[in-house]
């Protein structure tokens, strides 16, 4: 009898615990971030994560910030309503669409600065993932947009992916094809295309979650 009372008071106080949630991740960005064009939304780019980080023993969630067609101007103004209690790391993934519409560096910018500065007030880390500029609009812009992501994340600590596409734009165009790794429109990557994204993504997201400061 004492035996099965003390079995009962251990097993009440082990009920009893608090049960640690899941790590919150918030990713901010566009339709790269979204899904857009996917069939299957477990094929997107955040189901993808969450499942690359869990499978390597990360206890996460991963929020989708993703709209299709945003802009950094975009983002900074949704960032504070998607900031939800218990998020503790941001992934930043803006800038393609400023890109596609030819807007100013400076703007870009601004906007990105104005994120990771709000994030860094809430003591929240950051992710940066940005695009390289294409050629066509000049070397001075295209240089001058480049420059935004690693001076950003150098100034604010925030873990860095220079080209959150590198793993298919550094593709040869034959290999792209032989391994389906672009929707017909050749600006989103297919499921497969977003495998390979979220392979190299993982470890930088890893490093993302290194930095978040256990709750006290």
């Amino acid at each position: 009898m004492r035996k099965r009372l003390g079995a009962g008071i251990l097993l009440s106080a082990l009920l009893a615990l608090p049960v640690a949630a899941q790590t919150k991740i918030l990713a901010l960005g566009d339709s790269l971030t979204q899904g857009y064009g996917l069939d299957n939304p477990a094929d997107g780019l955040v189901p993808q994560l969450q499942d690359w980080l869990q499978a390597h023993g990360a206890d996460v969630t991963v929020v989708n910030g993703g709209v299709s067609g945003d802009t950094t101007a975009g983002g900074k103004s949704r960032l504070d309503w998607l900031l939800t209690p218990g998020t503790k790391a941001v992934i930043v993934a803006l800038g393609g669409n400023d890109l596609l519409r030819g807007l100013p560096p400076s703007e870009a910018r601004s906007n990105l600065d104005a994120i990771l500065a709000n994030l860094q007030a809430k003591d929240i880390p950051a992710l940066l993932a940005g695009l390289p500029a294409p050629g066509n609009y000049g070397a001075d812009y295209q240089r001058e947009f480049d420059a935004i992501y690693p001076d950003l994340a150098q100034e604010y600590g925030a873990v860095l992916v220079p080209n959150l596409l590198a793993p298919i734009t550094e593709t040869s165009l034959q290999e792209r094809a032989k391994e389906d790794l672009m929707q017909s429109d050749n600006i989103h990557p297919s499921p497969a295309g977003v495998k390979k994204v979220v392979a190299a993504l993982g470890p930088k997201v890893l490093e993302l979650l290194a930095k978040v400061k256990p709750d006290s």
